[in-house]
């Protein structure tokens, strides 16, 4: 497929991102990822914009045989997302749950136009209108301040009491003790029916207080992603493949040397520690499934990152891919994301799918591109607002790792502190 490219530059780079949210927002599918110029030597992109779908992939059984077919038949831009219950055919698993929200397991576009913005440089990548078009379209939009739609406070109701939720950590805590897991990421549901929210002012306003680098605003028709997420689940730049698993959170304070305190803390905490590392392991062991034998390594290990609400612990773990690796078979070695799941993975679902009372659907799952050169990065989805146009549904998860040694007491309020950005914009 030839597209027609040409690049521009820009002056007011602020405006102009808004002004491609608002003009993507305006096809049935598109696809919007912002890193926030976060310092991550990995982006390539500081901010890239799909829409329009030239194909579509979205099959219900197979999948991953039938995507790696979709990836070799499209040496081109490919957008879209990994389902967590991709699980299901990856470790032979089931799911019972309802999924309200209604995102595919799996589903992936070849874009019409693809827009990318490095510093202030936009480039236009088009297989229909002309570069200069689509520039002008998106300088023309005008962005109206609808907020007043979504301005009514919406009363979430959650999946379970905070009681519920410490018994069902202890009995957590009963299998760890019996040996069925080690770690394991319980997540609980917040919800509302019967709900209408504007999701581009939503998603402006959650990304206004909390500036992630992996957030994305993710439409399919009238399904919609608002997501500020801090997680990368996976990432190939040449033969390079790698993962950077978050496990460990702070929550930020607005004095300065207290701050720096917490910041402290969190690095040298051993609980906080034991959950990454048991993750970087998983993660390594992982990627050692499809890498040359000695090239997986921890890059960095413990980092402690800071984002608006909070520090988190990240560590990175990377490798040189086997010449003859697959996507698909990339996707079955690592997905889901070993910080989503807990250790080992395929037991650590299975409890999952017993105590958790929803269904994950797109949460702990992965938006992300793939480039025509076949390099690509994928996010976790975490952090984020489901909304449901059609059913008028809106949800957000949040969860955490529980280990043998986990208070369940703070674990529940360290939910809430990570879901702080989404319950202020949802008020």
């Amino acid at each position: 497929m030839k597209r027609t490219t040409a690049s521009f530059p820009i002056d007011d780079i602020l405006l102009f991102k808004k002004q491609m949210l608002s003009w993507a927002n305006r096809f049935g599918i598109c696809c919007f990822m912002d890193s926030h110029y976060y310092a991550d030597k990995h982006h390539k992109y500081d901010c890239l914009v799909a829409v329009d779908a030239v194909k579509v992939f979205s099959p219900s059984e197979n999948i991953l045989s039938q995507l790696d077919h979709f990836y070799s038949e499209n040496a081109d831009w490919i957008f879209g997302h990994l389902g967590y219950d991709l699980k299901n055919e990856i470790e032979d698993l089931q799911s019972s749950h309802t999924n309200n929200a209604g995102f595919e397991d799996v589903f992936f576009f070849v874009p019409a136009i693809v827009v990318s913005l490095d510093k202030n440089i936009v480039t236009i990548h088009s297989v229909k209108e002309q570069p200069g078009l689509i520039i002008e379209a998106i300088g023309n939009e005008v962005l109206n301040d609808n907020r007043s739609s979504s301005s009514k406070q919406i009363q979430l109701q959650s999946s379970l009491t905070k009681e519920e939720y410490i018994d069902i950590i202890k009995t957590v805590q009963r299998h760890i003790l019996r040996g069925d897991c080690y770690e394991l990421n319980y997540c609980q549901e917040f919800f509302a029916a019967e709900v209408s929210i504007e999701p581009l002012h939503t998603y402006l306003k959650l990304i206004e207080i909390s500036p992630t680098p992996f957030s994305c605003f993710y439409k399919i028709n009238n399904k919609h992603l608002l997501c500020a997420s801090p997680e990368r689940f996976l990432s190939k730049t040449g033969s390079t493949i790698f993962s950077q698993p978050i496990k460990g959170t702070a929550p930020r304070n607005v004095n300065i040397a207290l701050d720096a305190l917490e910041k402290e803390n969190l690095q040298a905490n051993q609980k906080e520690r034991s959950e990454n590392v048991m993750i970087v392991d998983l993660v390594r062991n992982d990627l050692s499934r499809i890498c040359n034998e000695g090239t997986v390594v921890v890059d960095e290990l413990f980092g402690i990152y800071s984002f608006p609400q909070v520090h988190q612990m990240i560590s990175t773990v990377k490798g040189e891919l086997r010449e003859d690796i697959t996507f698909a078979e990339i996707i079955r070695a690592t997905f889901p994301m070993g910080s989503m799941t807990g250790a080992p993975k395929r037991r650590a679902m299975q409890l999952i799918e017993q105590y958790e009372k929803t269904k994950r659907q797109l949460f702990s799952g992965s938006v992300g591109y793939i480039s025509p050169e076949r390099d690509f990065d994928f996010n976790v989805v975490i952090r984020s607002i489901f909304y449901n146009a059609h059913n008028r549904f809106l949800n957000y998860l949040v969860g955490g790792a529980i280990t043998f040694y986990a208070d369940a007491e703070k674990e529940y309020e360290e939910c809430l502190l990570k879901a702080k950005a989404i319950i202020d914009t949802l008020r």
